[in-house]
């Protein structure tokens, strides 16, 4: 893995940027644990270095083994960073109660998530009583071409600096955009009505509404709204809409970020 530039000319340090990159395809991967071989293939590394850091990472409880040491997955540690993360996100606190609100409101599932290159993060969750769903969204990773989230964003973006891979974009469903071009017809409506939606684009049976949270110049954070298919009628959609708006500017007002907090880039 070669050496890469840093911000501001500082070259990048391989062991760290190998670390990195270890983490990342291990927490990719989730409940899919990999050997030895796979993670040294896959970074292009030797199998003898591979085995070192993977020992060094256990050790600090970044990476995990079973019981005959053949599978590796990612460890607690990160767990703990994840969590420190979101505790010091002065913006997290500042949303998570209307979050609450917006779901005891509509008895909804409601969503807060970050723009992350190609992809949005999801920061918060608040799940609905009637849609039962056990595994909690956040950390994950959604690509941003493919939901209400990501959409919402990216509407806030010329087209020239829209962060997508090339095309064909990667499907989750059958109603996913795979195309910039039908991509960005639906950017336009999103800028027109200012929410996006989704039919059942991230997840078959579930449509969905963004809202980019306009507190940033540009924004990075959106909140959004999903439900069943099979729930939304035309009276609860028009619901959903106005509780969603108005949590929108609820929240804007409530920020920017406190006095004294850290301007992250």
């Amino acid at each position: 893995m070669p050496e890469s530039s840093g911000v501001r000319g500082v070259r990048g340090v391989k062991s760290a940027a190998r670390t990195v990159a270890l983490l990342e395809l291990l927490a990719v991967r989730g409940d899919r644990p990999a050997r030895l071989d796979e993670l040294a293939e896959e970074l292009g590394v030797p199998r003898s270095s591979m085995y070192q850091l993977l020992q060094t990472l256990i050790e600090s409880g970044w990476v995990r083994s079973d019981t005959t040491g053949s599978l590796y997955g990612i460890g607690i540690r990160a767990l703990l960073t994840g969590t420190s993360y979101l505790d010091s996100d002065p913006h997290v606190r500042v949303v998570r109660p209307y979050l609450d609100e917006a779901s005891d409101a509509l008895g909804e599932t409601i969503h807060l998530a970050r723009l992350d290159g190609p992809d949005v993060v999801y920061l918060a969750t608040r799940e609905s009583h009637e849609y039962l769903r056990t595994i909690s969204r956040v950390g994950r990773r959604v690509p941003a071409h493919a939901g209400a989230l990501g959409k919402a964003l990216l509407a806030e973006r010329p087209a020239h600096e829209l962060p997508l891979p090339p095309d064909p974009l990667p499907a989750l469903t059958a109603n996913t955009h795979t195309t910039r071009t039908t991509l960005l017809a639906d950017l336009a409506h999103v800028r027109a009505r200012g929410y996006s939606t989704d039919h059942e684009e991230t997840v078959q049976g579930i449509a969905g509404f963004g809202f980019a949270l306009r507190y940033d110049s540009l924004p990075t954070d959106a909140i959004s709204c999903s439900i069943p298919v099979s729930r939304l009628t035309p009276s609860h959609e028009t619901r959903v809409i106005a509780v969603m708006q108005e949590t929108r500017t609820k929240i804007e007002n409530a920020l920017p970020s406190a006095p004294g907090s850290p301007d992250w880039r």
